[in-house]
């Protein structure tokens, strides 16, 4: 991977951090809703992708 695509992955990542963040503030600004099991399950597996994802990015890449 080359240095501009690493920057156009991180500017990727970037992005859906903040849409992310604007989609948790606009559900927060609304009546809070319990979740359902299956929707916990799929915020609890997104959160472990995105540890994974940033404990890679740390790791220097054998070229």
């Amino acid at each position: 991977m080359n240095n501009s695509q690493k920057y156009e992955q991180n500017d990727l990542q970037k992005y859906l951090e903040e849409k992310a963040k604007q989609e948790q503030e606009k559900k927060e600004e609304q009546e809070p809703e319990p979740l359902s099991a299956y929707d916990a399950c799929v915020l609890k597996e997104s959160a472990k992708i995105h540890e994974l994802i940033a404990e890679a990015q740390k790791r220097p890449k054998d070229d």
